[in-house]
């Protein structure tokens, strides 16, 4: 079973970014893909409002959900709607979450997640520093889902830096982990991949990493080389820069046979709980 991750450089005007997403969504589903991966903010990037626009999505007056929708049914794909605003279940006003939604074949939204770590960090690039947490709400859970290409996990972006979220959807069950992203070129030069294959070797899961890839103005640059990589750690498909559809062929029976040869989830001996215990403990 094939999957697909795509790479983008989206900008600020909606229709323009879906009409790439949906060609190379395109490519993917002619590429025999069951499942792909579309990169954080694929829909806006720039200049945007997220409440604004997460406040349309509420009011079922915007753009992005019904494309996913319809882009997944008319292609029979599963699709992984990278990024976008989402105000938080249950609310009709305030920040929203960034959101990376799961829509089936039949153009059904089955999971969502809200990203939980947020991007406040000094880079040394034209923008010099980016405050997430001013904009967008944190999520509260992780999320997995079961697809025809196994058991999904969803993080996005700032998220890679964080294992213990990795091996909570290792823990749930996960066999795949999407990372929609929009690393800046400084930080994706110094750790993008060297924390993917570390992530894919941690969880002995396939990671499927869709970045944003180039020059988005405003002195905003993201590093692409999206990436496909297995449980080993092994790179099997990557796009430098640009947009771009990379797909590779899924096997699981290889997955199973690395976690049988090196079992270590059954080695663990501590968790992050028994170890606050432990901490605790010492302190009385």
């Amino acid at each position: 079973m094939s999957v697909a991750v795509i790479q983008m450089v989206s900008g600020e005007d909606i229709a323009s970014n879906l009409a790439q997403a949906r060609a190379l969504l395109e490519q993917a589903a002619e590429q025999g893909a069951r499942l792909a991966v579309l990169p954080e903010n694929f829909a806006a990037m720039g200049k945007i409002n997220p409440a604004a626009l997460a406040h349309l999505e509420a009011q079922q007056h915007g753009p992005i959900l019904p494309w996913l929708a319809q882009a997944a049914r008319e292609l029979g794909l599963w699709i992984v709607g990278g990024s976008l605003p989402l105000l938080p279940d249950g609310q009709t006003t305030g920040k929203p979450c960034a959101s990376s939604l799961v829509f089936d074949a039949f153009g059904e939204c089955v999971a969502r997640y809200d990203k939980l770590h947020l991007f406040d960090a000094a880079v040394a690039d034209q923008q010099g520093r980016y405050t997430e947490s001013e904009r967008y709400a944190q999520g509260q859970s992780c999320t997995l889902v079961d697809t025809p290409v196994g058991r999904l996990g969803l993080t996005i972006c700032y998220d890679l830096r964080f294992p213990e979220l990795y091996s909570a959807l290792r823990d749930a069950g996960a066999e795949l982990i999407s990372v929609p992203s929009a690393f800046t070129a400084v930080t994706g030069a110094a750790h993008w991949q060297v924390l993917l294959r570390a992530r894919a070797i941690e969880t002995q899961c396939l990671i499927l990493a869709a970045n944003q890839g180039g020059v988005h103005g405003l002195g905003r640059e993201t590093f692409g080389h999206s990436v496909i990589i297995d449980a080993w750690g092994k790179v099997l498909a990557e796009l430098a820069q640009g947009a771009g559809c990379i797909t590779h062929a899924y096997a699981q029976a290889e997955q199973a046979a690395i976690r049988q040869a090196m079992p270590v989830w059954q080695h663990k001996r501590f968790s992050v709980a028994q170890l606050s215990r432990a901490d605790t403990e010492d302190t009385q």
